[in-house]
């Protein structure tokens, strides 16, 4: 059965869809010898080389699932060209993997990292409606009226932020739950507000709660699998 070479390359483990077609539009991926277009399928027994490396679907090892801590300072990019602060040198994980989002340097806590490129893409298609949770501090002391402002929407970036959980936790933190992945939406709220952010800590991602040490990973269980999977059956992926 013909299957479009993102999806092929998503598949295998080797990479999202996304990075994909710009592995693609590179020009350093070959089917047969021959460059493809985005798009063009992929036929069994093919010979698919992505940078002179042969890609063989029929020995696809088992998917890769991680929890990780992410610290401060470690920045959320496959692109090893930023040492030493890249999350794979920094994890050195003995598989080609990659994150899924993005927690901006300054912030630190959960970020799963996979070799599944089709759970990535319903992760971070944001119409799913997929909840982060995250526990904030700021530099002054919170009211109700920033509490209201941050659970009704913010304008940012030309728009105005989806109405989300937001509750107060300390006299200057406060946890909230999003379901939207704007750049650096709790930051950019915060100081639509007047407040800057002084600590960010994403500590669940749908049903993963983050339980593991600042800079250390571990696998999913089955169960969180399982219940992950369940929790995405519904969802779309970037590219249908």
């Amino acid at each position: 059965m013909a299957t479009r070479i993102n999806k092929y390359l998503s598949e295998v483990g080797y990479c999202s869809r996304r990075k994909a077609d710009r592995l693609i539009e590179a020009g350093k991926v070959t089917i047969n010898g021959i460059a493809p277009e985005i798009g063009t399928k992929v036929e069994d027994g093919d010979n698919v080389k992505v940078e002179g490396q042969i890609i063989d679907k029929s020995k696809k090892q088992k998917n890769t699932y991680l929890i990780f801590n992410k610290p401060v300072g470690i920045v959320c990019t496959t692109d090893r060209r930023v040492e030493p602060d890249n999350i794979i040198d920094f994890i050195q994980y003995p598989k080609r993997i990659f994150p899924i989002g993005r927690l901006d340097k300054l912030s630190e806590g959960l970020i799963f990292l996979t070799d599944d490129g089709d759970i990535v893409n319903k992760i971070l298609r944001s119409r799913n409606n997929h909840e982060k949770e995250y526990i904030v501090s700021v530099n002054r002391l919170i009211n109700r009226d920033f509490i209201e402002s941050m659970s009704n929407g913010v304008e940012i970036l030309e728009t105005i932020t989806k109405s989300c959980f937001v509750k107060q936790l300390g006299p200057k933190k406060f946890k909230i739950i999003l379901t939207q992945g704007l750049n650096r939406q709790i930051r950019r709220m915060c100081e639509s507000l007047g407040y800057r952010v002084k600590s960010l800590k994403r500590v669940r991602i749908m049903n993963i709660k983050l339980d593991v040490p600042i800079g250390k990973y571990r696998k999913f269980t089955k169960v969180e699998l399982l219940e992950l999977n369940e929790l995405l059956e519904n969802s779309s992926k970037i590219f249908d």
